[in-house]
């Protein structure tokens, strides 16, 4: 954490200070949980600042999916040719006004960003010396007004350094956070796969039959499936104040999902 690399001191620090400032915020308005608080506070505002590039991202898959059919058209009507195929599919792109690397950019620029977030709430969460943490905050931090004397990780009586995998001795209740964690995944991933059941079913309709290009879709099925097992396998083994984060994210991509969703 202390460590001065470039990844450190563009993404890594300003992160730190900016839930420093909001963990001093909430202690000094007396708020109970300060950190807690402070990781939602800043989850928001970091997706709130994200959040032109993740509908953008959105929308270009969304427009994607409803070209399927034609693109599929394209592939049938010059098998084999595949320069006349990349030419009808550029020809297509242009008519539409649809750029297929529009959905690629805004996923590049924000997940520098989303893994070094979850990286400072990771290394924060797991760090089991309290003393040692905040004399390693204390030594990145800006301003001498963010330092901090102590670090409280309990949020509404919930140990945020605690993994679920501690169910036994801790409480089973814990459990209950990689199910969730899960089930906000396999619901994002269920609005992402609506977008394109409609289109698929056309081009199956069209065709009659299977054609190489719908196993895009199968895979996408599939992996609406194992993420949120996988993800929820990572909320069982890592810090709950980490799956708050990321239930947080789920949320929303989940409200996002659905306004692009609704837009005609």
């Amino acid at each position: 954490m202390t460590n001065p690399t470039l990844w450190n001191q563009l993404l890594m620090w300003p992160i730190i200070n900016v839930l420093a400032a909001f963990y001093k915020l909430f202690e000094f308005l007396g708020v109970p949980g300060p950190l807690g608080f402070a990781i939602i506070l800043l989850t928001v505002v970091i997706l709130g600042v994200l959040h032109p590039l993740m509908i953008a991202q959105l929308r270009s898959a969304k427009k994607m999916s409803a070209l399927k059919p034609q693109l599929d058209e394209i592939a049938a009507r010059h098998k084999g040719d595949k320069a006349k195929i990349q030419q009808a599919q550029l020809a297509l792109y242009q008519e539409q006004g649809v750029n297929p690397a529009a959905g690629c950019l805004p996923l590049l620029i924000q997940m520098p960003v989303l893994i070094a977030l979850y990286n400072v709430f990771l290394q924060v969460l797991s760090n089991g010396n309290g003393q040692q943490l905040v004399s390693d905050i204390n030594q990145i931090l800006y301003v001498p007004a963010l330092q901090l004397t102590s670090l409280d990780l309990h949020f509404f009586g919930i140990n945020l350094g605690i993994k679920p995998s501690a169910w036994q001795t801790a409480g089973w209740w814990l459990l209950a956070v990689p199910v969730v964690t899960g089930l906000l995944q396999w619901y994002q991933a269920r609005l992402a796969l609506s977008l394109g059941k409609p289109a698929a079913t056309k081009a199956l309709a069209v065709n009659k039959e299977k054609k190489p290009e719908d196993t895009a879709m199968e895979v996408q099925r599939q992996m609406a499936l194992i993420t949120p097992i996988m993800f929820g396998y990572f909320a069982l083994q890592f810090p709950v104040g980490v799956a708050l984060y990321w239930n947080l994210f789920g949320l929303f991509g989940i409200m996002q999902q659905l306004a692009v969703n609704k837009e005609t």
